[in-house]
């Protein structure tokens, strides 16, 4: 049963990433480090319609998109939501800062003040041995990756990927400088400097 359930898991793998993609972003192909950009052009951005689907729906990717494609315009695309080969856009922002919304469950506050035996509010704590909670790193990170996907055959055309190290009032600016350094030679393989804001 679990060499089945290995194997299943296994083949969504394989069928979920094109294979010119499957390696990126694993063992020592991890990206950029933080505060670069890399581009990957398998070829280049061709002169089509492009759809830019965001992988999240949040303000800050919403308006990072609405750059790639004013950029993407200027190269002489048609942009749009739908139709043509399709540039996938992931934004992350991760608060490692120490904030209450690091990766680990949580056991909520909870109000007993109602009813004939009230109890007092327990406060929200993390659950789990308390020696095994690692020490939040400073900083929080933005991460913004772009993948131009053929629109017949789902083959990964060109990839690119940056990200900064940047305070939440900072992440707009630090997402624009990044897509702005893309875009102002996106034909070209490299690794460069990803504009971050100081």
């Amino acid at each position: 049963m679990r060499i089945a359930a290995t194997f299943v898991a296994l083949s969504a793998l394989c069928f979920a990433a094109p294979a010119s993609a499957q390696g990126y972003g694993l063992g020592g192909t991890g990206g950029p480090k933080l505060g670069d950009l890399e581009i990957k052009a398998y070829q280049k951005i061709p002169k089509v319609k492009i759809a830019v689907q965001l992988t999240s729906d949040t303000h800050l990717a919403r308006e990072l998109r609405r750059q790639v494609m004013v950029r993407l315009t200027q190269r002489g695309n048609q942009v749009g939501f739908s139709g043509g080969n399709i540039m996938r856009m992931d934004v992350s922002y991760f608060d490692l800062s120490g904030g209450l919304d690091r990766e680990m469950p949580m056991m909520q506050a909870q109000d007993y003040e109602t009813g004939a035996n009230p109890r007092l509010m327990l406060p929200a704590n993390p659950i789990g041995r308390r020696d095994t909670i690692p020490a939040a790193p400073s900083g929080s990170t933005l991460r913004v990756s772009l993948t131009l996907y053929e629109s017949s055959g789902g083959k990964v055309l060109w990839t690119a990927t940056g990200s900064c190290s940047v305070r939440a009032s900072a992440a707009m600016q630090a997402g624009l400088s990044i897509v702005n350094h893309i875009f102002d030679n996106a034909d070209a393989n490299r690794v460069a400097d990803a504009g971050c804001p100081f």
